[in-house]
């Protein structure tokens, strides 16, 4: 298998360099993706054992009231959509709308200029070994009477309103206002 290009791992470190986090938590957590970046050159392929770089979409609809959430298969709760850098990813924030788009089946879609959020988290992904997700996310605007689709990457999706959002995704209620 292919591993993501040395360019998505530099825009990685130029795109969370310039970041502005909103709060303390989210600048340490930014702080720790950087460190990890600086010391492991494969952190953004899947393969990276110790954990690896994902891109995620917070998805609202062209309102900005309901976020578009995927019933994930592997984890069984309901998240914002997004996954793996994909070798043909140069960029992060490119990485996350390709994930939006596969997932979601909506064309059109548009992205912010810098991430939302970030997170740090225990998974078991899809090599099936226990490892952690360096998960950066974007909000993604879908267009106009935008139609979801599921894909084969997940078991249902589903818009919520922002005020009710499941905690797994609460960042999304205050950032996609």
């Amino acid at each position: 298998m292919s591993e993501p290009t040395a360019a998505v791992h530099a825009d990685a470190i130029a795109v969370l360099a310039a970041w502005e986090a909103p709060d303390p938590g989210q600048a340490a957590v930014r702080e720790a993706l950087l460190a990890y970046l600086a010391r492991v050159p494969d952190a953004c392929a899947r393969s990276c054992a110790s954990g690896h770089l994902t891109a995620s979409a917070l998805v609202v609809d062209d309102a900005g009231e309901h976020a578009l959430l995927t019933l994930h298969p592997r984890v069984g709760r309901w998240v914002q959509l997004g996954g793996h850098i994909e070798p043909e990813d140069t960029t992060l924030a490119g990485a996350a709308l390709r994930e939006a788009t596969e997932e979601s089946g909506i064309e059109g879609l548009t992205i912010s200029a810098a991430p939302i959020h970030v997170d740090v988290h225990p998974i078991t992904c899809s090599l099936g070994v226990p490892t952690r997700h360096l998960d950066v996310r974007y909000l993604v605007r879908a267009p106009v009477g935008a139609q979801a689709h599921r894909s084969e990457e997940s078991v249902a999706l589903r818009w919520w309103p922002l005020d009710e959002l499941p905690d797994d995704v609460a960042f999304g209620r205050a950032l996609a206002r």
